[in-house]
């Protein structure tokens, strides 16, 4: 997905787009060659998005936090700073929220296309199942 132009990107994935490629550690090694921040923003819990980055050996430079999309966007477009910040979802919904909060949106597919990420199978994440949860003591 390199945009011929400037590196000076921030880049955030829902978490349910970044659960639709393949290998999500492969993506996220790949955005690091031509974007500034690469993170994860969700409506799940936040040990929801932990475990899946941590599951997945996935290194962000920021997360949603108890946050919702559309205020993490927004906090996240004032903390870093960059000529672009590019959100990759999968739903209308997902659109709406980056334009609401002045991000560019990318759907995952056309995503993955631009960047040969490869997609795989939406992957469920448990979030009740405490005895899945690794973030426990």
């Amino acid at each position: 997905m390199d945009s011929g132009g400037s590196s000076d990107m921030t880049l955030a994935f829902e978490l349910a787009a970044l659960q639709r490629v393949a290998d999500p550690n492969a993506v996220f090694n790949n955005a690091r060659q031509w974007t500034e921040y690469v993170g994860v923003v969700s409506e799940k819990p936040t040990y929801v998005v932990t475990n899946f980055t941590r599951k997945h050996r996935v290194r962000q430079d920021f997360f949603s936090g108890p946050r919702g999309v559309e205020e993490s966007l927004e906090n996240i477009k004032t903390q870093f700073e960059t000529d672009r910040h590019v959100f990759v979802g999968i739903t209308d919904e997902d659109e709406a929220v980056a334009e609401a909060a002045g991000w560019e949106f990318l759907h995952v597919e056309d995503a993955a296309e631009a960047a040969g990420w490869t997609l795989g199978e939406a992957e469920e994440t448990a979030e009740t199942d405490a005895d899945e949860r690794d973030d426990w003591p």
